[in-house]
């Protein structure tokens, strides 16, 4: 088992508020705000230890599918974890009845910075004092929107990667992240089907999508660059890596608007990445291929 010990502890601010650790998890309700892709992976992950999981979206239509998505693939997900119990996974309309009692939640909305830091006000002032306040950003620091918490020490990143596939999950302090906060997840979240892994210092992109973004990057390169196909690049990259699935599978999965979100954040942040990856992904998404979700990306999905 993990434990989170004295290079995580110095990486926090002096003035660190403390924090109460939230009682009665095992029966209390867990919110999963923004019903996309991985939010509602994130769902079906947490709904495996019998507790109710509310899906929170705006759209009826995203949260409609979240919750049908999560229901569906449930049974298959409880098959392969001993000791699991069906939870009861329901969409919410209403941002104050997501989060009331709830011990936990996760947010997964669009990766904007200035969306992120307006719903985590929202959050700080809907939910219970004790809940535990995460978010699934795939590049963001959760140091970027600490200010909008009252008392950071219950903010963190719970980074998800693509459950119920790949199951590891990223857990960084926002600098001032009670470590307790971070044990507490360590230590159940095996329980949920996920594998924990401690991010020592803060890190844009965690550990693997640090990984995960120069192979994104250098694939798209070398198709946009027409030195081969995306077909070529992922049966090549699959028979010499043994991986199920191509880079050009997983970001048509992810989402290229996604993708491209991420990209142009670590832009931002790293001069000199090369932009020939991301004007290829701005020209697909300009053209309505978004991946999976729109039936087209590097791959036909009609």
């Amino acid at each position: 088992m993990l434990r989170v010990e004295g290079t995580l502890a110095k990486n926090r601010e002096a003035i660190a508020m403390t924090f109460k650790l939230p009682n009665d998890i095992a029966t209390r309700p867990i919110a999963v705000l923004g019903a996309g892709t991985l939010g509602r992976r994130i769902a079906l992950m947490l709904a495996t230890r019998g507790a109710e999981v509310r899906l929170y979206a705006r759209s009826a239509a995203t949260r409609d599918a979240g919750v049908a998505f999560a229901r569906e693939q449930l049974p298959a997900v409880l098959a392969t974890l001993p000791g699991s119990k069906a939870g009861t996974i329901m969409g919410v309309d209403d941002m104050t009845a997501a989060l009331k009692n709830a011990w936990l939640v996760v947010e997964s909305v669009p990766e904007n910075l200035e969306l992120k830091k307006d719903i985590f006000k929202q959050i700080d002032a809907l939910s219970e004092p004790d809940a535990i306040l995460a978010s699934n950003s795939s590049s963001y620091s959760s140091s970027a929107f600490a200010d909008s918490v009252k008392n950071p020490a219950r903010l963190l990143n719970t980074h998800f990667l693509m459950p119920p596939g790949i199951t590891p999950i990223e857990l960084m302090s926002c600098g001032q992240t009670d470590p307790a906060v971070i044990q507490l997840l360590v230590d159940v979240l095996p329980g949920y089907g996920l594998t924990p892994y401690v991010v020592q210092r803060e890190s844009m992109g965690f550990i693997f999508n640090r990984i995960w973004a120069a192979i994104k990057r250098e694939t798209l390169a070398v198709v946009a660059e027409g030195v081969a196909s995306a077909e070529v690049v992922d049966a090549i990259y699959s028979q010499a890596t043994g991986s199920q699935h191509g880079p050009f599978r997983l970001m048509d999965a992810v989402g290229l608007d996604v993708v491209l979100s991420i990209e142009e954040n670590y832009a931002q942040h790293r001069l000199g990445l090369p932009e020939e990856p991301r004007i290829l992904l701005k020209k697909m998404i300009a053209e309505g291929c978004l991946g999976v979700k729109s039936g087209r990306g590097f791959y036909d999905y009609s």
